[in-house]
């Protein structure tokens, strides 16, 4: 196999990093088109690389037959025979056809199709590589911008797309800057695979946090969700399956020397790291960090919804900037968090007792109604005059102290007082 041709195919195999065997199958097939192309008589051509001329043959198949029909694909048993004595009617034989005048014309398609069965090659090699690795960050080399895009050289005539929008907010790069991002999608394309990356996707920072951590690569510590506002801050939560570990003192490590890393990589993205709980007031109470909570109160526990307290000096610190703490807190541990507070609580509260009070004398004005119905009445909404002369019987009907009697007398009293106000 010590020749010329084969050592050209070993030499571009490490060129493009190609098995040699997808270059041999490129040779073989334009070396068929260029055959095809120079006798035009209509045979079944196909080629086969010989390793140990290191040459590549040209065969004609054709079918052994009695009498011929059609000379470009049949061959009477006679002269099959003359090139391989076993021919019996009905098989095969493969017809040897020489390559030395296949001319320059056929040399050329040879040349093209070969080029272009080895850039398909390579296209499919870099594909199948990359479409293996969504999810992973890469390194590599901003190569040109691109109206706010990036163009990244990943190495081994790979190139990456790092859209404006996957860019977080403040990071800039120039021409021949390393950087460093996560493969998000790759798509097929006529000039080769499309790789999509991002540096503000939340798998991004996980991913920084996995390779910097070791507990979380070695599954002692699980990293429950991150979520981002890309460039601005982020929220990690994080559970050791270990007792004894603490999950948030290692993410940060010693002196904050892990987070600071990951800080460092995100030009200055601050980053929350809190320890997730299954119980939602505790894993809430960390997600809202480093606001202090006074008290929570779950409102709705199938819709998530959960109302949160804090001392007055604590508000603008739990809601933060243009609110991003709690917002960024909701989406974390998917919860509707509505935060107040205690002077904003005192003033609701004091309201509503003024409004029960007021809703209690304009019931004292329907007659025969005492302090049992007045309070079913306002613990089933219906706290005013109008709100009961439109009720139905049966609406009222179902509140503990009333009967179908006694409803239609309240509604119909309810009007009556109404009528009279006016």
């Amino acid at each position: 196999m010590s020749n010329q041709l084969y050592r050209t195919i070993e030499l571009i195999s490490r060129e493009k990093g190609l098995d040699t065997e997808v270059i041999i199958k490129a040779v073989e097939e334009a070396m068929t088109t260029a055959a095809k192309k120079f006798y035009r008589d209509g045979e079944d051509l196909f080629s086969r690389f010989n390793r140990e001329k290191g040459q590549v043959e040209v065969f004609a198949r054709k079918k052994v037959v009695t009498e011929v029909a059609n000379p470009s694909k049949e061959i009477t048993s006679e002269e099959a025979r003359k090139l391989d004595p076993t021919a019996e009617v009905g098989s095969e034989i493969d017809i040897p056809k020489l390559t030395d005048g296949l001319g320059r014309i056929a040399a050329q398609t040879a040349k093209q199709v070969i080029l272009q069965k080895v850039c398909e090659a390579e296209r499919d090699s870099i594909y199948n590589e990359y479409i293996s690795r969504v999810g992973e960050i890469v390194n590599g080399i901003v190569k040109r911008l691109e109206w706010g895009d990036i163009v990244i050289n990943l190495g081994r005539e790979a190139e990456a797309l790092l859209p404006k929008k996957e860019l977080p907010w403040g990071e800039n790069f120039s021409q021949g800057d390393r950087i460093r991002s996560l493969i998000m999608e790759v798509k097929r394309g006529g000039k080769g695979p499309q790789i999509i990356v991002s540096r503000a996707d939340p798998r991004f920072l996980f991913k920084l946090f996995e390779m910097e951590v070791p507990e979380i690569s070695d599954k002692i510590i699980e990293i429950k969700n991150v979520v981002r506002e890309a460039g601005d801050r982020a929220k990690v939560a994080v559970l050791s399956k270990v007792k004894d570990i603490d999950p948030v003192g290692a993410c940060v490590g010693i002196k904050g020397n892990r987070v600071h890393s990951i800080i460092r990589e995100l030009h200055r993205e601050k980053i929350d790291i809190v320890e997730y709980s299954n119980t939602p007031i505790t894993y809430i109470t960390n997600a809202l960090s480093p606001a202090k909570i006074k008290q929570m109160t779950i409102i709705d526990e199938k819709e998530k919804h959960i109302e949160v307290i804090v001392e007055d000096s604590q508000l603008s610190l739990a809601i933060g900037r243009r609110g991003q703490n709690v917002r960024l807190a909701s989406k974390l541990t998917g919860w509707k968090i509505d935060i107040k507070s205690e002077s904003e609580k005192r003033g609701e509260e004091e309201l509503e007792k003024e409004l029960r009070a007021k809703s209690r004398e304009r019931l004292a004005q329907l007659p025969g109604i005492d302090e049992q119905i007045k309070e079913d009445l306002l613990k089933g909404g219906f706290g005013s005059l109008e709100r009961i002369s439109s009720a139905s019987s049966e609406e009222l009907a179902t509140l503990p102290s009333i009967g179908n009697a006694k409803a239609s007398q309240l509604i119909a009293e309810a009007k009556k007082l109404l009528t009279e106000k006016k």
